[in-house]
């Protein structure tokens, strides 16, 4: 076969789909980091089966990995897929609609059996019934290739067949002209105690990559060129990850230990792990055995001068209310991180929702308002967990910060800063003498009472979840007291708007149509509005970051515009809130409650469909 130079592309996105034993995470982790240490600008998405253990070979076991890789400027992981990697039936008939027509799917035939074919669902084989007929299929026995590649390893057949992996990985390795340098490192290093696990998978990978050299399906490869971005040194880094970087960050700026008390819950989970690998930066992590320990934990090691944190998906939030009004009470520190998942109740675990709006601004008992924050990518999850951080601390109330799965999951380029280009954080310190301490003295600028750790000479006090005498502290029943302890409370996070930037819009400043939205619809609402531009079409884009307080100039950015349009995963609730807050002004909605992203285009029509009306 004569060699062909290869196809050079602006971006190209793959899907990488089998069962959840096929190690389809890992192949997909393994493209996008040698992706990212070749420049490429990038964005994944990992998409997880909700059940355990669901039955092998079934649509329900299914999971599938996600990314766009690109020379130019990615904010998604794209709407459809350029090339499918399906290894097997159930793969994909759950995937197939995420292809674009004309786009290039590879089967691994060894598992399109008459057994596995209706174990997926199909009556016909797909492969000979003509419903494959608008894309360019490559058929690829990768299992029998990779028993044969393998023989005479030592290994049981089911760790070679666990290989198979590592030949697709291969072959898309040649096909967008990966080196598969890196790949090799991760396997010496992962398997570095099992040196007959380093040689299977290597010769896999090198067989898969021969494999695609010499198969004359695949006419040509590709290649995707370095982006260019900013000097410095990035790392590729998911949600959940900048989430536990930036709290280390915050830790360290304000000079306090950090505590981090959590049950275990999807897509929460891996701050936690994170978290655990730094105890030599003085982290202290608690596995507690419910969700009101794990909170009440992050309380009282925010009483004793520590920065408290906690962490948990919508249904642990919510039994973590009470305690989260005793720490608005009591006026410490305290971060709740609640990362969104599909509801409600268990709902939809490992699929990604921004449900839970309602339940972070009203989901208390009685009058009690924190502050409210939502990064909208991965990398800035580090960004706004350090700010959600410098809130809490400065003014001291709690503030929760509000991800999803998507975010959490989901992972891009991010370049390391400098912590001394980060901001201070100023723990406001009692200064004056002993005889003039009361617990609730305030600074008179910010409103917060000053953060006193229990024990120094003088200092002493008490907090509890009985109502606060102004001033003292001491438990009150007085009627009037209450009334000013909940204002007071309440005027505290509204002073926070003279703390926080002024929101920003991208496109129109005015004119038609603005688009409102928040959390991880960014990327593919920035697309929409970029794309859209290419087109002619004009229209501003505001993505709340600070949600509560609201920043003070989004009510003039509201009135410059004749239509807004709120763009939300869940049924509208920042679209009612705003309503509330800002009923002069006519709100459109666009709402999608799947368990899955925006896509681009789905944003572009309604965009259209509102402007030609």
């Amino acid at each position: 076969m004569s060699k062909t130079m290869p196809v050079e592309l602006d971006k190209v996105v793959i899907r990488f789909a089998g069962d959840s034993g096929d190690g389809m995470q890992l192949t997909g982790s393994q493209f996008t980091y040698t992706s990212a240490m070749l420049g490429n600008d990038l964005a994944t998405f990992p998409d997880f089966p909700a059940e355990i253990r669901a039955p092998q070979g079934t649509v329900e076991g299914v999971s599938g990995f996600q990314v766009q890789i690109g020379k130019i400027d990615i904010y998604t992981p794209g709407d459809l897929a350029d090339i499918l990697i399906a290894m097997n039936p159930a793969a994909l008939r759950s995937n197939i609609n995420w292809v674009r027509k004309g786009g290039n799917i590879i089967l691994d035939t060894d598992y399109f059996q008459d057994r596995n074919i209706k174990k997926a669902g199909y009556k016909t084989n797909p492969m000979e019934d003509g419903s494959l007929d608008d894309y360019k299929i490559i058929e690829a026995p990768i299992t029998s290739l990779t028993k044969t590649a393998l023989k005479g390893i030592e290994l049981d057949n089911k760790s070679i067949i666990r290989c198979k992996n590592m030949f697709a990985l291969g072959m898309m390795y040649w096909l967008f002209d990966r080196s598969k340098d890196e790949t090799i490192k991760f396997l010496e290093s992962k398997f570095r105690k099992k040196p007959v696990l380093v040689e299977a998978n290597k010769k896999a990978l090198n067989a898969g990559y021969n494999y695609a050299i010499t198969i004359r399906a695949i006419a040509s490869n590709y290649k995707i060129p370095a982006a260019k971005i900013e000097k410095g040194i990035y790392r590729h880094i998911s949600g959940n990850q900048a989430s536990a970087w930036g709290l280390l960050a915050a830790a360290e700026k304000v000079g306090r230990k950090l505590f981090y008390g959590s049950y275990p819950i999807t897509p929460a989970s891996d701050i936690l792990h994170e978290l655990t690998k730094y105890k030599n930066l003085g982290v202290i992590t608690l596995q507690a055995e419910d969700e009101i320990a794990a909170v009440c934990s992050a309380i009282g090691a925010s009483y004793a001068g520590q920065l408290g944190v906690t962490a948990s998906a919508g249904p642990g939030i919510a039994l973590k209310g009470e305690a989260i009004g005793l720490a608005i009470m009591a006026e410490i520190p305290l971060i709740i991180i609640d990362v969104q998942r599909g509801g409600p109740s268990t709902g939809l675990p490992t699929k990604t929702e921004q449900a839970d709006l309602n339940l972070v601004l009203y989901g208390r008992n009685s009058d009690s308002p924190c502050i409210v924050i939502a990064p909208s990518t991965p990398a800035n999850c580090f960004e706004y967990i350090f700010q959600a951080a410098r809130l809490s601390i400065e003014h001291m109330t709690p503030v929760i910060f509000l991800s999803d799965g998507y975010l959490a999951n989901g992972s891009e380029p991010w370049k390391l800063p400098s912590m001394a280009d980060l901001p201070e954080i100023n723990a406001p310190q009692f200064k004056g003498s002993e005889q003039e301490f009361q617990p609730y003295l305030r600074d008179p600028k910010k409103m917060s009472r000053y953060w006193v750790v229990p024990g120094m000479a003088g200092l002493e006090h008490r907090l509890g979840g009985l109502e606060k005498e102004d001033i003292t502290g001491n438990i009150s029943y007085d009627p009037e007291n209450h009334q000013k302890m909940i204002d007071i409370r309440a005027d505290k996070v509204k002073a926070v708007a003279n703390f926080i930037p002024e929101q920003q819009v991208i496109g129109a400043t005015s004119g038609e149509l603005l688009l409102v939205g928040w959390g991880s619809t960014y990327g593919s609402m920035l697309s929409a509005v970029k794309e859209l531009e290419k087109e002619g079409v004009k229209i501003g884009l505001a993505h709340i970051n600070y949600l509560n307080p609201l920043p003070k100039n989004l009510g003039t950015i509201l009135g410059a515009y004749n239509k807004v349009l709120v763009c939300e995963l869940n049924s509208g609730q920042l679209a009612n809130y705003l309503r509330h807050l800002f009923p002069e002004y006519r709100y459109l909605q666009l709402n999608k409650v799947q368990g899955l992203p925006f896509k681009i285009t789905e944003i572009k029509e309604k965009i259209k469909s509102i402007l030609n009306n």
